[in-house]
């Protein structure tokens, strides 16, 4: 191929990648058909998603403002640059959870900022082609990760029924468990039964609802009904406040160059979760929809796009909602139409109903996000990982109990770190050493006794290497060692290495080694690394054991012969 017919093609393979990020006609092609349905599918997912986009903007230090922005804003742009059909995207309780120590260390100003860079890394990542990455976490880490997750969403709540009055910034603990229990010691004990009492209503339309009937949205049928009872019984119930009536102007947000190195980890970890919790709601969807596979890497560009978009509205970091997505495939959606109509619902409802919104009781939406972190787990799920393997039940409850007690992002990494520990475990003890007598493989001829083969199984890397090389140079009272390869799959340099000294071990002591049946595919590392090298002959490489026995069997011969 000449120069300029190769750099034709490397430009028209990066048109392509850019192109395969990007929106297009294509996108749409079923709407035509699904249109009814996915009219129905956005606005049913839009009534659902009001109070969790209210609750997660109070939830997580902020205000229900700013969580409807990100719902609006957000839900539009991850919707049509995002890589799913069917995706829904918004404020999300993981995201609440990363944010209250962000707002409690560096104040509700900076989130904004935060927003900002998060959504550039997240674009930066899908333009990268890091949208696979997630498949290496594993199922136990995930689960782990999201029980926890779910854990911390429930004790956040407990402020909206203990209290009356928001606490300010660092008067309590930023962790969530500490945090509920120094609320519950100081709580407001002729506030509770009101809280309370909103709360079980809440709960009670939101359990008896779906019994009914499946569309009908038992969160908002309850908040509807504690908004009118609030407004018509005298309480100390706290309320949302006012909501602006319209969307803000947009505008960048003012970035202090001096406070970027220390937003840089918070907005890293919300980038990282954004990336993550995205990724795996849109594997989820795809599995449960047949609109089509979604693109990994597009989903990426389109999420931190959202963050992006939401930033310049005063908004907070998004991602994709499985819950929400979830209503919509069960509701009919199929098509980005869903999504675009649910942002315009919300967007409606902050142009027609502010008021009344503004009015809704802050336990309603308590009430709302108890249920909502319940739901999160699934006891089905959580028997099957305890009851499949002990490495993965460890690994499940390490991740949980990490992400509580400590961070989102370094518990999913302990949790890959503690998967991976175990499985490289595994995999070592799948690596085999057995030792052959001649006798086996061939007919009996004098002085085979002095001839062992050694026959490797499995992979052989860096965690079995060791163990590999104790049993193979423990062998004695022998004069030839056959090596033989060709069951030997996965080899890294640090088993290539071990091989290697192998080799030098056993020629100091006086046996020769000969090497059967080496793969092509381990040629080239075996020659860099040093084994073919450390035979004692060039001849002592041999590709099947036939002749590998005879060339021992004439060194054994020649041994034994006097003189």
């Amino acid at each position: 191929m000449s120069p300029t017919a190769a750099t034709s093609a490397v430009w028209g393979n990066a048109l392509r990648r850019t192109r395969s990020l990007l929106p297009g006609v294509s996108d749409y092609g079923e709407t035509r058909r699904s249109w009814p349905k996915d009219l129905i599918a956005g606005v049913t997912v839009g009534i659902v998603a009001l109070p969790l986009a209210l609750g997660f903007g109070v939830s997580s230090g902020l205000t229900a403002e700013q969580g409807l922005i990100t719902a609006i804003v957000a839900g539009l742009l991850a919707a049509v640059f995002g890589g799913s059909h069917v995706q829904i995207s918004g404020p999300t309780g993981a995201m609440a959870v990363v944010l209250v120590p962000i707002v409690a260390s560096q104040g509700p100003e900076a989130v904004v900022t935060v927003t900002l860079i998060a959504g550039i890394i997240v674009v930066a990542a899908g333009l990268l082609r890091l949208g696979r990455a997630v498949s290496f976490i594993p199922w136990p880490v995930i689960e782990g990760f999201t029980l926890g997750i779910a854990a911390i969403i429930f004790l956040q709540q407990v402020p909206f029924v203990t209290t009356p009055n928001e606490s300010s910034p660092g008067e309590h603990s930023t962790n969530a468990l500490v945090a509920a229990a120094q609320l519950i010691a100081e709580a407001d004990w002729s506030y509770l039964p009101y809280s309370a009492t909103a709360v079980a209503i809440i709960v009670a339309c939101m359990v008896a609802a779906p019994k009914i009937h499946a569309s009908i949205p038992g969160s908002l049928v309850g908040i509807v009904i504690v908004t009118v009872l609030a407004a018509i019984v005298e309480n100390p119930l706290a309320t949302i406040g006012s909501i602006p009536r319209s969307l803000p102007l947009p505008s960048i947000p003012a970035i202090d160059l001096g406070m970027i190195g220390g937003l840089l980890p918070a907005a890293a970890t919300i980038a990282a979760l954004a990336a993550i919790e995205s990724l795996l709601s849109a594997r989820v969807a795809s599995s449960m929809s047949d609109s089509g596979a979604y693109r990994p890497d597009r989903e990426l560009v389109g999420q931190g796009i959202a963050s992006i978009g939401s930033s310049l509205f005063g908004g907070m970091p998004a991602t994709g909602a499985i819950a929400r997505t979830s209503v919509n495939i069960r509701a009919g959606g199929r098509t980005r139409l869903a999504s675009i109509v649910h942002a315009l619902v919300l967007l409606a409802i902050v142009l027609a109903a502010a008021a009344p919104v503004g009015r809704i009781p802050l336990a309603a939406l308590g009430g709302v996000l108890f249920v909502t972190a319940i739901r999160m787990v699934h006891l089905t799920t959580v028997r099957a990982i305890m009851r499949s393997t002990r490495s993965d039940a460890f690994g499940f409850l390490i991740t949980a109990l990490i992400t509580i007690s400590f961070d989102l992002i370094i518990a999913v990494g302990i949790g890959m770190v503690v998967a991976a520990a175990f499985a490289l475990r595994n995999l070592s003890r799948s690596t085999g050493v057995t030792i052959e007598e001649v006798t086996a493989a061939e007919d009996s001829h004098p002085g085979d006794d002095s001839i062992t083969i050694v026959r490797f199984d499995g992979p052989l890397f860096f965690a079995s290497s060791d163990r590999i090389f104790d049993e193979v140079t423990e062998l004695d009272g022998i004069l030839v060692v056959i090596l033989r390869m060709s069951q030997l799959e996965l080899v890294d340099a640090s088993g290539a290495r071990i091989l290697t000294e192998v080799v030098h071990t056993l020629e100091r002591r006086g046996i020769t080694v000969l090497i059967k049946g080496v793969k092509d595919s381990h040629v080239d590392l075996f020659r860099h690394v040093g084994v073919l090298g450390a035979l004692r002959d060039n001849r002592h490489l041999f590709d099947d054991l036939p002749s590998a026995i005879e060339h021992a069997r004439s060194h054994v011969e020649r041994a034994s012969t006097p003189g």
